[in-house]
């Protein structure tokens, strides 16, 4: 398992190919990649904040969760915080399990958490300003399945 709050820029496909790499133990590798996206045109980035200590230890925990509910073989869960241009990978979550079921499941588990209740604060710098990102009712009907 690996969990990484970080600034810098990572690459998803090597970041996979690293986490896939002699996995003969596994039947299914499930991986997704966030970017910023700019729906009006107008979004000069994304300010990401959190608390360091806190955001991780929350992340891990809910990874730890995944492995156990879904007994994963592995899990790879990647955040970045700071400013982030539009089309900039903000997280990228992979899984690895027996078979392609629990990848899937655990896989959108985690997103959905990071989505809503992972300890980060987004605020969307604009043409016209700066303004939070609320929590939106899609994204809380999304965690309550699980």
């Amino acid at each position: 398992m690996l969990v990484r709050v970080q600034a810098d820029l990572f690459d998803a496909g090597a970041e996979l190919n690293s986490f896939s790499q002699g996995r003969t133990d596994v039947g299914a590798i499930v991986s997704f990649t966030g970017v910023v996206r700019d729906t009006d045109g107008n979004l000069q980035e994304m300010l990401i904040e959190h608390y360091p200590g806190m955001t991780s230890k929350a992340i891990t925990k809910i990874t730890e969760e995944a492995i156990a509910r879904w007994s994963l073989t592995d899990a790879l869960v990647i955040h970045r915080y700071g400013p982030l241009k539009p089309g900039a990978p903000i997280m990228m979550v992979a899984t690895a399990a027996a078979h392609r079921a629990a990848a899937f499941e655990a896989a959108d588990f985690l997103m959905d958490y990071l989505k809503s209740r992972a300890p980060f604060w987004k605020k969307e710098v604009t043409d016209q300003g700066a303004d939070w990102v609320a929590a939106k009712d899609a994204d809380e009907d999304a965690l309550k399945r699980w």
